[in-house]
């Protein structure tokens, strides 16, 4: 691997807005720059959504494609981000709508261990592995709103137009399914 040249290590210091603006005007060394930024991000989101690292990276490979064909459309270059999460997690939904409807998931990824060691990697686990059975239990509407929400941070606009469903349809799912997680969880607050 060659050591990154002077117009690289120009771009890694540069803005989210102006790597955006100027990926809009075509430079495709710039939108480079926001796929190395944010495609670790990407990934772990896309992961999250879809409950296993099977179709992670295609997804992950078509939202970027999406994304360098539409960024000269993007509204506010400044919050990149926020938009190319949700291409991806948009990408990600389609994927789990072609599989098996109500499909269990089978992984949710564990909270980091604070402090590494046999009792509290077992409450860890123990804990990831309650929230895991909680998300599965969830019906599969529910779930995509929370982990949309929670873990991909979107606004309730943002899932609204995601799912094609209206915003309070959104709290609704939400509301319930923070309450079925809440009482799942009793135990581990």
């Amino acid at each position: 691997m060659s050591a990154p040249t002077a117009r690289q290590d120009a771009l890694a210091e540069a803005s989210d807005d102006l790597l955006a603006r100027r990926a809009g005007d075509g430079d495709m060394e710039a939108f480079e720059g926001l796929a190395r930024r944010y495609g670790t991000m990407m990934r772990a989101y896309a992961r999250r959504v879809l409950g296993s690292t099977t179709d992670v990276d295609d997804v992950v490979q078509e939202a970027l494609i999406q994304a360098w064909n539409q960024i000269d459309g993007l509204r506010d270059a400044a919050a990149v981000r926020p938009w190319l999460l949700r291409i991806t997690g948009n990408r990600a939904l389609d994927v789990l709508r072609r599989r098996k409807p109500h499909a269990p998931i089978e992984h949710f990824p564990g909270l980091p261990d604070p402090a590494p060691g046999p009792e509290s990697s077992a409450v860890t686990t123990s804990g990831t592995r309650a929230l895991e059975n909680a998300l599965a239990a969830l019906p599969e509407e529910q779930r995509r709103c929370w982990v949309l929400r929670e873990l991909g941070g979107q606004s309730y606009e943002d899932i609204a137009e995601t799912l094609n469903i209206s915003q309070a349809t959104v709290r609704g799912r939400l509301a319930r399914a923070r309450t079925t997680l809440a009482r799942e969880m009793e135990d581990w607050r």
